[in-house]
């Protein structure tokens, strides 16, 4: 694909994504991340999602994807294009009502099992209290503001962190793997972990004949490619949305054997959404 096809069809979001960069404000159209290329408190890269582009206050200095990728990755133009080309396909998800934020100057203070009844009551609400195991009680601090939330840990140690009002990310963006003791050759994929522990909540606690990975988000997918390639069969719990839709279909055209299960909760968002529906 040439400079003009890549810069057309690939989101500077999920671009941005990879890269571990997220915004610290934003709105349907626009957002402001922290700056590339330093270290900074105010962040002063504005990021224009209609146009495709960002522009950096403190240098001056405008971006498309492919010089973002050349200023962090500090490579060519034809390597940029190769990093680029795995976001093909992929559309952009628009700012919903909760955005998650990604956050770099934090301190996690307490590690421990679900008791806080704010965060039972939202697992309770969400339908899936009966995997509490699965997931931590996060308590951080920002800014010397105090916080807490569910936690799900990633593979690079970082926590997507979840409650009522918010969802952030305490470290570094990566998928979550989790596999059994005995090797499989079936894999579940999930875009959120919500949806995951919905599914073991209808697995009933029986023993798991497949393993499972958690995207976390649909730009980290590029991460899960090499891993799914030790896979003959692949299914799919993705959202029913644009973006979980072509995500699947870069999924089933990559690899063999690729279950859409999405038609069992056709009607709804998510396997979450129609698991709380259906529990009423």
């Amino acid at each position: 694909m040439n400079c003009k096809n890549i810069k057309e069809k690939v989101g500077i979001r999920s671009v941005l994504e990879s890269f571990n960069h997220f915004p610290v404000k934003e709105n349907k159209k626009t957002a402001f991340y922290f700056a590339l290329d330093r270290e900074e408190k105010i962040p002063s890269l504005s990021v224009d999602f209609k146009n495709n582009q960002a522009f950096d206050f403190g240098t001056g200095r405008s971006y498309d994807v492919i010089s973002i990728v050349q200023l962090i990755k500090k490579c060519s133009v034809s390597d940029a294009l190769k990093y680029l080309s795995q976001f093909v396909g992929i559309r952009e998800k628009s700012s919903s009502k909760i955005p998650t934020i990604k956050l770099q100057n934090y301190r996690i203070t307490k590690v421990q099992e679900v008791k806080h009844p704010a965060l039972v009551d939202y697992l309770k609400s969400r339908k899936v209290f009966e995997q509490k195991d699965l997931v931590k009680e996060i308590h951080y601090e920002i800014g010397g503001k105090q916080g807490f939330g569910i936690g799900f840990e990633n593979q690079s140690g970082g926590f997507e962190i979840r409650h009522a009002y918010s969802k952030i990310c305490l470290g570094k963006k990566d998928i979550t793997l989790i596999q059994s003791e005995t090797k499989n050759s079936e894999i579940a994929i999930f875009e959120g972990f919500f949806d995951y522990l919905t599914f073991r909540n209808l697995e009933k606690n029986q023993s798991s004949t497949c393993d499972y990975l958690i995207l976390n988000s649909t730009s980290m997918l590029f991460k899960a490619e090499e891993i799914l390639k030790n896979y003959s069969q692949i299914f799919l719990f993705l959202d029913n949305d644009e973006n979980g839709k072509s995500v699947k279909l870069k999924i089933q055209n990559q690899y063999r054997n690729v279950e859409d299960c999405s038609l069992i909760y056709h009607s709804f968002k998510d396997l979450n959404e129609w698991w709380c529906s259906n529990k009423r």
